[in-house]
């Protein structure tokens, strides 16, 4: 994966986190979405687009070519993203897949590019006459791509007389931690909210006296820890991957951290420790966490409007007979996402549906770090040498999924 690409991906999943978690703050609902998710199913539809429609995806996902971005995508399916639970490392499963309308063929070249590129499964369906049974297809295909954790995407109702295309991605991962945690030391204490309220949540403990830790100064409220806990490694692993937890120093510093995070596309990266340090208190609660949500206006503010525009998108190369009548264009982005994090380890799954229609710097560390995760605090979980964040969210109350 080049380093533009990796620069381009990194960008993309950071403004859509800021803008999702300020989404999600102003309803008081915690956080999950899959970046990696969303910017693989915008490849899928982008590898059909043609001019401005084009030009915009390609600049909002940070890709100079739709080769690029197919580029991109296939190392991140085959190496970034390949499953390691044969060689005792995490299980990651990650699937694409189109549903056309039996009387919209898609054109070769686009089959090609789908198949090859991006490993997507590609079936013939009767959006028009049979949607329930369409719908049917489609969330079982959910079901199995994400191990049962999200049982569907589409509704039939969802599915209109003019709907000739839907195109997902699937993202499953499944990790235990390099240490794990002794369920022995969970013990129930407060969680502070954004609002002042608190809340009894179960905080999972350590006895282990050294952490991967960094402590970030910076001026009134603006200073912040990260703890980065490894997820055990398969033999020879392509990949590694591990949890980061951004928390801010005070109870209420998480929309400005998020901001933070949002200006800089390699603010994840910058922030990491860079090795153990002495822990005194320690504390992470559980959680359990399920989000679904359109991502129409999101997209739309990032610089993604043509492609939902009747008689304005130009989704040429996608389907045969893409002429003024039967013109192409994104009627909704659905994502659903849910997590799982324990003393084991985490479970994670997320789906992203596109319905297509027609015209349609680390300052020195303290001897002692103290880190209690009882305020809000953002998560991330990322490959390390890939840069690729698979999810990301933020956690305002534990006890809520």
């Amino acid at each position: 994966m080049s380093e533009s690409a990796k620069s381009g991906l990194q960008a993309f999943a950071l403004a859509l986190n800021k803008r999702l978690a300020d989404d999600a703050a102003r309803s008081n609902r915690n956080l999950i979405f899959s970046p990696v998710s969303v910017y693989a199913a915008l490849s899928l539809v982008t590898a059909g687009a043609r001019e401005r429609t084009l030009s915009e995806l390609l600049g909002v996902l940070g890709a100079v070519s739709r080769d690029d971005l197919a580029g991109s995508v296939r190392v991140l399916s085959e190496q970034a993203l390949a499953d390691q639970s044969q060689t005792g490392g995490p299980r990651v499963s990650f699937a694409c897949a189109l549903w056309h309308d039996k009387t919209r063929p898609l054109k070769p070249a686009y089959i090609d590019a789908a198949v090859k590129s991006y490993k997507a499964r590609t079936c013939s369906v009767d959006f028009h006459k049979k949607p329930g049974e369409a719908a049917k297809r489609i969330n079982a295909w959910v079901r199995a791509s994400t191990n049962n954790l999200i049982t569907e995407i589409i509704d039939p109702s969802q599915l209109c007389p003019r709907t000739d295309l839907v195109l997902a991605n699937a993202i499953y991962f499944k990790g235990k931690w390099r240490q794990p945690f002794n369920e022995e030391y969970t013990e129930e204490d407060e969680f502070h909210r954004l609002d002042g309220s608190t809340v009894e949540v179960s905080f999972m403990q350590d006895d282990s006296r050294r952490q991967r830790i960094a402590c970030h100064r910076g001026s009134a409220h603006g200073g912040f820890k990260v703890l980065q806990l490894d997820y055990e490694e398969g033999r020879k692993p392509q990949a590694l991957y591990s949890m980061c937890v951004f928390l801010p120093n005070t109870r209420k510093g998480l929309p400005r951290l998020t901001d933070r995070i949002a200006a800089d596309p390699d603010f994840v990266r910058k922030h990491l420790p860079t090795g153990t340090v002495e822990v005194g208190e320690f504390r992470l609660p559980r959680f359990k966490l399920n989000f679904s949500t359109g991502m129409n206006c999101v997209l739309q503010d990032l610089g993604i409007k043509e492609a939902f525009e009747e008689g304005k998108a130009n989704f040429y190369d996608m389907v045969a007979d893409d002429g003024p009548v039967r013109r192409l264009n994104l009627q909704e982005v659905l994502h659903k996402a849910v997590i799982e994090v324990n003393e084991e380890g985490t479970e994670a799954a997320a789906v992203t549906a596109c319905r297509m229609k027609v015209t349609c710097q680390v300052d020195k560390l303290p001897k002692l770090v103290d880190f209690v995760a009882d305020h809000p605090f953002a998560f991330f979980v990322i490959e390390e040498v890939s840069g690729a964040i698979l999810f990301a969210g933020h956690v305002l109350d534990p006890s809520s999924e």
